[in-house]
């Protein structure tokens, strides 16, 4: 176990190294003044050391591939521009036959996993979402299908007049492994008022992925962060998700998302900036102490900040991917994708050892 940490560390700092080292759980002054703390390097060693502890020097991937059967959706957030009004010049929705066609033209040996997003689009019956699945089930079924954020399920119930349960057991039954952690955003009313966030509100994203979790599925979790909220906010969402995750232990990994301009072209500060990125996933990592992994998204901050996460607490650097669309349509300027073996040089880069692994975190190979 190292030392402290800089010369500089001041007795609440110390307090909060203490707690983590004993394994107390922090509460939400301490992540606030975490956040509040310009002292970046002693909350990056300390989360490094949690994930160390955890996960040793691994770092793990898949082979992915990103699905978008639509992008037409009912909901107008704020923060998104990848959505379409029906008719709208550039608007989609694709059967699973035509999904299955384009899967067939893109995918390449290893892919192990799609994962499945899209718009709230109600010109379609439920039913067309159960079918999408079924396709791709059908055609590649050694392939996990990872599908649907929690508030794309709450919006099948309003469309379906099924309980969540219901929509999940025929999801399910059409080849559903998992659920997607998006739609979580800022787990806060007030603050999906003000985005114009009319999806999910905050129970009921939580209720989803309870229920989820009951019908014995593991799950994912975000958080978009970088546009209105406080430190606060964020901290109180964190403490949902490990409330949660105390009841159900059904959350395999926690995404903190960089919120991305709607402008490609916008400044620098118009973006969050690396040290804001460093901290949130250092501070995900203290806080979320029940959780395993905590990932850094390359998609929204580059896989060079990528790197340096896995130095402040990050044990996941997602997968390949392949042409991801909505953080690019809101502004993201990073790759689309990465291959395996630029995965596996970005993560050996770090000092770390690549793992890939499947949908669940179980290992497929080390690449010592």
């Amino acid at each position: 176990m190292s030392t402290l940490f800089t010369p500089h560390t001041d007795a609440r700092m110390a307090n909060i190294i203490d707690k983590v080292r004993s394994g107390e759980r922090l509460n939400l002054e301490d992540g606030v003044y975490l956040y509040q703390s310009n002292d970046l390097l002693t909350i990056g060693q300390l989360a490094n050391e949690v994930n160390i502890a955890k996960n040793h020097n691994r770092v793990y991937f898949i082979e992915n591939m990103s699905l978008y059967f639509t992008n037409v959706c009912e909901s107008h957030c704020a923060f998104c521009n990848f959505r379409k009004d029906d008719g709208e010049e550039g608007a989609y929705t694709l059967s699973g036959q035509e999904m299955v066609q384009y899967v067939e033209q893109h995918i390449h040996p290893g892919v192990r996993e799609f994962h499945i997003v899209g718009g709230h689009n109600d010109k379609v019956p439920f039913q067309y979402y159960v079918d999408s699945l079924k396709a791709l089930n059908e055609r590649f079924p050694e392939v996990t299908l990872k599908a649907y954020t929690a508030a794309e399920i709450d919006f099948f119930t309003r469309i379906s007049g099924l309980s969540i349960r219901e929509v999940l057991e025929q999801l399910r039954a059409a080849g559903l492994k998992t659920l997607t952690g998006g739609g979580a955003e800022i787990l806060s009313d007030q603050y999906r008022k003000k985005m114009r966030v009319d999806k999910a509100n905050v129970e009921e994203y939580l209720e989803v992925h309870r229920t989820a979790h009951q019908l014995g599925m593991k799950t994912h979790t975000t958080m978009l962060y970088g546009s209105i909220e406080s430190h606060e906010d964020r901290i109180r969402h964190m403490m949902q998700i490990r409330d949660l995750q105390d009841e159900t232990n059904g959350f395999m990994v926690f995404i903190p998302l960089s919120m991305q301009p709607k402008n490609k072209n916008a400044g620098i500060m118009r973006r969050n900036s690396a040290y804001e990125d460093l901290k949130t996933i250092a501070i995900s990592r203290l806080m979320l102490d029940n959780f395993d992994h905590i990932k850094a998204y390359f998609i929204n901050i580059g896989p060079q900040l990528t790197q340096v996460a896995l130095n402040f607490g990050a044990s996941d650097v997602h997968g390949t991917i392949l042409k991801e669309r909505i953080s690019h349509a809101a502004g993201a300027l990073t790759p689309e994708g990465l291959t395996r073996d630029e995965l596996i040089w970005l993560v050996k880069g770090a000092g770390r050892i690549p793992v890939e692994r499947d949908t669940f975190y179980n290992e497929v190979k080390v690449y010592e």
